[in-house]
């Protein structure tokens, strides 16, 4: 049997976007229901994402874009981590994203978009459904 424990979880924020009081309030929820977060901070290359998260051995990762560049920073999250041969990682995200973008950023691999009005609450039990686990890695 694999090793089991808290869900860990890197929170980041993307690009250019300096707005992080969202993904903080995120960050504290998902602490707060037992899980270990990682916040990367603003001004976050794909690339300093991925490292963290490969380094951190994430079960998931969450963007919060609200600076518009969610299609080019999602695409090279979701190639970066395939690279890392990570690709396994949940990816998921929230902002401001217009609905006709959510259903190509899904077919790229983001599991899940949470726009303006979504709740922490739904954010949290959607990690502990969809996130993957060091208990499923080794399976």
């Amino acid at each position: 049997m694999g090793e089991s424990g808290p869900i860990r979880v890197v929170v980041a924020k993307p690009g250019l976007d300096g707005h992080d009081r969202g993904i903080k309030l995120i960050a504290r929820a998902l602490r707060d229901a037992g899980m270990e977060v990682v916040y990367t901070g603003l001004h976050q290359t794909p690339e300093q994402i991925v490292a963290v998260a490969v380094q951190e051995d994430a079960d998931a990762i969450g963007l919060s874009i609200l600076s518009g560049a969610h299609n080019t920073l999602f695409a090279r999250v979701i190639e970066l981590l395939a690279e890392q041969d990570a690709a396994d990682i949940t990816v998921f995200g929230g902002g401001i994203i217009p609905e006709d973008d959510i259903p190509p950023l899904k077919e790229l691999g983001v599991a899940a978009i949470f726009t303006p009005g979504a709740s922490t609450g739904e954010v949290v039990e959607w990690v502990r459904a969809h996130a993957r686990t060091r208990d499923s890695r080794t399976a």
